[in-house]
């Protein structure tokens, strides 16, 4: 809801002053008295600004109090007396004036305006309504958005839901109205009459997209899954153009297992200007424990991989080789491992994991090469030295293995288990360079180190 804070543009020159002193019930006086009480009212009523605009509450209320006594039937009086009292949080007394001056000038609406602002504040929406409700004659289309949402907040949902539709027909929808109304019709009270008359608004107007969708997402909560994909077969035929229709196509085409259809609406989808990027990463996401599953489609997958290069907030290339490394599809994570480094170089935990896969898959050449090339960019990375001693030892150069694990031990840092690895491998390249009294003392150094890790 937005918040509502009005203030009175008062021109010093006579808006004011003519407002609050066509108010005044003058007697019959002396012309030299009548001057007197004017200015008195005068400097009252703009002292009361003055102190106001300070934030001095308190004394603008007494110099208000004064102006009272001369016209107390004056709306305008009353109103800046709210103000001031609202300015306090002093609510109670706030509402007062605003009713006042309401009751004396009901076609002002300022006066109901500023009644909003203290049930507002106060929280109090079922006072808030049938004020909203009174300043729709105003600015209809303004207040009705709060309406909505104060409908919302009183569980009157047949009301909200009907002024929903109706501002869909006379505004045209907004995101907040939607999501009022996809949370209004997880109800099942509204489910069933709301396909009815999605349904009839579809044969009215077949071009509108917005029904369809709906309707394709009522039948998808009721798992009336063959009805939702007739739904968006019918968008489809009568908005080609709509790429929310390939969205749900998407959906049950994978479901029906047809790769090809799946894989023409994901790239629609891909395309698309008007889809978010999320939704974007969901289509994905399915499709690639799709075409893991079904290999034919490894190009289709690369093709959609490379709609995200240029996403700055998830490296798309490194979560699908994390994917395939998960499923143990090694050639397939080092693919996507290599196309991540090709365009963030610099990514570490990027690197550690194609050194890993490089490792599972006995790629010992590559791993060697590719952990001694990172040392030079990291030279106090840990690990980096793990996977230069244990591809140099399966290499069977067992000189070097030592070298680059007696360089690199000294880095690890509270990690146990790494360091009981650079023991485990120190104990390999002994054992290869002939030394079997260190081969024994690293590999008891790593046993003992792994015990007190499980005994943590």
């Amino acid at each position: 809801m937005k918040t509502k804070i009005l203030f009175y543009s008062f021109v010093l020159s006579g808006s004011l002053l003519s407002s609050a002193f066509s108010y005044a019930q003058v007697e019959p006086k002396e012309p030299d008295s009548i001057a007197l009480a004017t200015t008195e009212f005068e400097n009252n009523f703009f002292e009361a600004l003055k102190q106001k605009g300070i934030e001095n509450y308190d004394k603008a209320l007494k110099s208000l109090e004064k102006c009272l006594v001369k016209e107390p039937k004056n709306p305008v009086l009353y109103h800046e007396i709210g103000k001031n009292y609202l300015a306090l949080r002093n609510f109670p007394e706030a509402e007062k004036a605003f009713l006042k001056a309401k009751e004396i000038e009901p076609t002002n609406r300022w006066y109901w305006q500023s009644l909003y602002d203290v049930y507002y504040q106060t929280k109090d929406f079922n006072r808030s309504i049938p004020i909203v409700q009174k300043l729709t004659e105003w600015r209809k289309e303004y207040y009705q958005e709060d309406l909505v949402s104060l409908y919302m907040y009183t569980q009157q949902f047949d009301k909200a839901l009907a002024l929903i539709n109706e501002m869909e027909q006379t505004v045209g929808p907004s995101d907040k109205r939607e999501m009022y109304k996809l949370q209004i019709l997880s109800d099942n009270k509204y489910k069933k009459p709301q396909k009815e008359t999605l349904e009839e608004a579809i044969k009215k107007n077949p071009k509108e997209e917005s029904n369809y969708l709906e309707l394709i997402y009522l039948y998808s909560e009721s798992n009336q899954e063959a009805k939702a994909q007739e739904v968006a077969k019918k968008l489809e035929a009568e908005i080609p153009t709509s790429d929310w229709a390939q969205v749900s196509l998407f959906k049950f085409n994978i479901n029906n297992n047809d790769g090809k259809k799946a894989s023409e609406s994901m790239f629609r989808v891909l395309e698309s200007k008007k889809i978010d990027r999320k939704i974007k990463h969901r289509v994905l996401n399915e499709f690639l424990i799709f075409a893991s599953n079904n290999s034919q489609y490894a190009n289709d997958l690369e093709k959609a991989v490379n709609y995200f290069e240029d996403d700055k907030e998830v490296n798309v290339a490194k979560e699908v080789g994390k994917f395939f490394i998960n499923k143990a599809k090694y050639k397939e994570a080092i693919h996507y491992l290599e196309k991540s480094l090709a365009e963030k170089p610099d990514d570490i935990e990027s690197v550690e994991l194609l050194l890993y896969t490089y490792a599972e898959s006995a790629q010992y050449d590559n791993l060697l090469k590719k952990s001694t090339d990172y040392i030079d960019i990291y030279p106090t990375h840990a690990r980096l030295y793990y996977f230069a001693g244990l591809g140099a030892n399966q290499m069977k150069q067992f000189g070097k293995a030592k070298d680059w694990l007696d360089n690199g031990i000294d880095f690890v840092v509270d990690d146990v288990e790494l360091e009981a690895n650079f023991n485990r491998q120190l104990g390999e390249a002994y054992s290869g360079l002939g030394d079997i009294k260190k081969k024994e003392a690293y590999f008891a150094k790593a046993d003992k180190l792994i015990k007190s890790k499980s005994n943590k």
